[in-house]
């Protein structure tokens, strides 16, 4: 990696922490951002995402100790099911990820934290014959978007209903759903989250069925919603990418920031939600 790379890579992460992080906004209707000296959190119902964005990057030991247990004083006190810290590669302490499985929070799959400009994005949308795309504005498309997201998967998808549904209720203007389908099966879903007051547009549930993958519909998502993150004004597009999704994006010039881990904490008398984050 050259000096040129490395600055450019340093330049998007510092935007990044500032505006999606530090300076989190609410992710959706109802959602509440709460602020202490060491973190920043999200808080909301039980079928809201909840936990921790940002946390100071001037952490030691004790201090990071004190802000894990406080964290989960707070999703105690709250009696909610799961609480998650959402950890970078990044994030200090350098065994912040061990002090938090020490208090009892378990660690998800890491997944790659990839950034690009939306200038620099092909905004031509090219799908496979026989697929056409539609877009997600009431029940029924929201059903359509579950059904391929449960099938490219293989997880529950009720809790991305109920998210999908409040926000084309409340708050439309900041969110797009996307569904390709071939004939009346559809294929693969993805949306965008369209974060008001920053420069960012997230990519987000990106997934194709196992049938129609490698066949470009991925990447027609992508395309599809450059283009409208482009006409909205966005600056950069962000996505927490699986290992499936990764190669794709970096091809397409997505620069990859490094690794996001989520620490999943669950008080012991509450069974786990079905999916986190996606």
């Amino acid at each position: 990696m050259n000096d040129q790379t490395t600055a450019h890579r340093e330049e998007l992460l510092a935007v990044f922490d500032r505006e999606m992080r530090e300076q989190a906004r609410p992710d959706g209707p109802g959602v509440r951002v709460e602020r202490t000296a060491d973190v920043v959190r999200l808080v909301g119902t039980d079928h809201d995402w909840n936990g921790v964005v940002w946390s100071s990057p001037d952490l030691d030991a004790a201090r990071a100790d004190a802000a894990i247990a406080a964290q989960v004083a707070h999703c105690t006190a709250l009696g909610s099911g799961e609480f998650e810290w959402k950890l970078y590669a990044h994030d200090r302490p350098a065994d912040l990820g061990a002090r938090l499985r020490a208090a009892g929070f378990v660690a998800g799959e890491p997944e790659t934290l990839l950034v690009a400009p939306v200038a620099d994005q092909p905004r031509t949308v090219r799908l496979p014959e026989g697929v056409r795309l539609r877009g997600v504005r009431d029940e029924a498309d929201v059903e359509l978007m579950a059904r391929a997201h449960e099938q490219a998967f293989g997880s529950d998808s009720s809790r991305l209903r109920h998210q999908v549904l409040a926000r084309l209720r409340d708050d439309p203007d900041h969110f797009v759903g996307v569904v390709a389908m071939a004939g009346d099966e559809p294929v693969s879903s993805a949306r965008m989250e369209l974060y008001r007051g920053t420069g960012f547009a997230g990519l987000w549930g990106g997934g194709t069925v196992g049938a129609w993958r490698g066949r470009g519909v991925y990447r027609a998502l992508v395309a599809f919603r450059a283009q409208i993150a482009a006409e909205r004004g966005y600056r950069y597009l962000q996505v927490d990418a699986t290992e499936d999704s990764r190669p794709i994006l970096q091809r397409l010039g997505f620069t990859a920031l490094g690794t996001t881990t989520p620490y999943v904490y669950r008080p012991a008398s509450r069974p786990p939600r079905p999916g986190h984050r996606a």
